[in-house]
């Protein structure tokens, strides 16, 4: 077998077997030397050839603006946490209630990007922390959340990303994220799994002793609707 078959089949298990390869996003220390305009002029190119190669015309209108929609797309919506200028400003409070229980913010909607397919992942994160003296919005953990949900992910990367920003905002290792989602690589292409969804968690300080934890995962199950 030619050694760049080997190689090909190689990269296609990796992503098949949903291998992640560092707790940060590999990103080329020349990633915003574009600005965000020529990013998406040389996206829409490239889309342009990928939509050509397989055969479509261009000069139908419903097709002549998906170029530029896709560029859009990837460099202002669902890849726009790749950028550090969209990072989420985290105030923080004192803690004036003196609350020193756990806060658990569940069901936070969360919209990614797959890295080894570009397909989407979709489900919920829950979030949850010990004040250490200080406290966060409740909106900004949804934020945090989104931000590191758009770019392309693996999600055990994103469940440490949340997990590690929060620390470092609320200057506390007391912090949990436990993350239930579908992966579209799975549910709408090679298996075709429907049914299934992936569950990762991070467990940081108190949370990794098993009583706390538990207790974690059971306001996550609590019934909360309304």
């Amino acid at each position: 077998m030619k050694i760049e078959q080997v190689l090909e089949d190689n990269y296609e298990d990796v992503g098949n077997d949903h291998v992640g390869s560092s707790a940060d996003t590999p990103m080329r220390k020349d990633a915003f030397e574009l600005s965000d305009e020529e990013k998406i002029e040389r996206i829409k190119k490239n889309v342009s050839d990928i939509m050509h190669t397989l055969g479509l015309d261009l000069t139908d209108d419903s097709l002549s603006g998906t170029p530029n929609r896709v560029a859009k797309m990837y460099v202002k919506e669902i890849f726009g946490g790749l950028n550090p200028d969209k990072k989420p400003n985290s105030s923080t409070f004192d803690n004036k209630y003196k609350y020193g229980e756990m806060l658990v913010e569940k069901n936070i909607t969360l919209y990614s990007t797959c890295e080894h397919h570009l397909l989407p992942i979709v489900g919920r994160a829950h979030v949850a922390y010990i004040s250490a003296g200080t406290v966060v919005g409740l909106s900004k953990m949804n934020r945090i959340v989104d931000y590191f949900a758009k770019r392309p992910q693996v999600q055990e990367r994103l469940n440490i990303q949340i997990v590690k920003e929060l620390q470092s905002v609320l200057g506390t290792e007391d912090v949990a994220c436990v993350i239930d989602a579908k992966h579209l690589c799975v549910n709408s292409r090679g298996i075709r799994d429907i049914e299934s969804s992936t569950v990762t968690a991070e467990y940081g300080g108190k949370f990794k002793e098993e009583a706390l934890r538990r207790e974690f995962l059971d306001y996550i199950n609590l019934d909360t609707e309304f």
